[in-house]
């Protein structure tokens, strides 16, 4: 009976010791796993501290073979052998580095021909600067029998007695502040004077705009236009021309001549395209095709 208790309680502990073993051994295969994880971390870790000192090493070769003597190395190059290195279970090669000393040149720079050939202009082109000698002038110079010498003639006139240019401007805001003002009429008259007395002054083609302003104001068209015209006449370059062009198209509307202020605006548009004049002009042109 006795024998059978102690069979029956055997029977009951060996599962249990079986499952204890069990349990037992899985957490030894973790614990081992784990351990195996770290170990591979640490080797690839020492691969890179190891590949990070070769390449400390090879730099320091290289700071060393830079500043050694020029005696204890060679003329040319200095070749430092660097290692392979095993990283991550492959093997990579680097190519092997060479310190060269690259000497300066000292190369005088090239010469520029500076030198000009000095050449006497002909009798033909010193007529074009040469100024009409009149009655109340006296050359300078005169033209020698070479032909090297020029000739400079000088009006009669005192320089003393040509207007004052600051005197001029005072005169010409003066007259543009009358057409301000009221007084058209007389700013009018003024202006015109002014652009007909001065006619090199850098103000008179704006004289002569502004005068036809004037008139315009006055519903002159007529001799508004002249004036206009005038004005592109005589300064076809100047400041106020576009602006000329214009007013005298829009003259050319008022006098029932739609066919010239046409080629006006037109004429504004080929030549000066781009502008704010050209604008207008175009604009007033679809205008007058209505």
């Amino acid at each position: 009976m006795l024998a059978r208790s102690v069979i029956f309680r055997l029977l009951v502990a060996a599962p249990l010791c079986a499952l204890c073993a069990c349990a037992n051994n899985a957490a030894s295969q973790a614990d081992v796993g784990a351990l195996t994880a770290e170990v591979r971390a640490l080797r690839e870790s020492q691969s890179r501290l190891v590949e990070r000192l070769e390449r400390l090493e090879a730099h320091a070769a290289v700071d060393r073979a830079r500043t050694a003597p020029s005696a204890a190395r060679p003329a040319s190059s200095a070749t430092v052998p660097v290692t392979a290195v095993e990283s991550g279970g492959a093997l990579m090669s680097t190519p092997e580095l060479s310190v060269v000393k690259l000497k300066p040149r000292f190369e005088p720079a090239p010469r520029l021909n500076t030198q000009v050939a000095v050449v006497e202009p002909d009798s033909e082109q010193m007529e074009m600067f040469i100024s009409p000698v009149g009655e109340d002038s006296a050359p300078v110079a005169a033209i020698s029998s070479s032909g090297g010498a020029t000739l400079v003639s000088t009006r009669g006139e005192d320089p003393a007695d040509q207007p004052d240019p600051d005197v001029l401007d005072a005169d010409y805001e003066k007259y543009v502040s009358m057409l301000r003002t009221g007084n058209v009429e007389g700013g009018v008259q003024r202006l015109r004077r002014f652009s007909e007395e001065n006619p090199r002054h850098p103000r008179a083609d704006n004289a002569l705009y502004f005068s036809g302003l004037g008139q315009m104001g006055l519903n002159d068209f007529k001799d508004a236009a002249s004036t206009f015209e005038r004005l592109i006449a005589t300064y076809p370059a100047g400041d106020a021309v576009l602006d000329g062009m214009l007013r005298l198209a829009e003259c050319r509307v008022r006098l029932n001549q739609a066919a010239d202020a046409r080629a006006l605006y037109t004429r504004v548009v080929t030549q000066f395209p781009g502008t704010a004049a050209a604008t207008q002009a175009e604009q007033r042109l679809a205008a007058l095709s209505q």
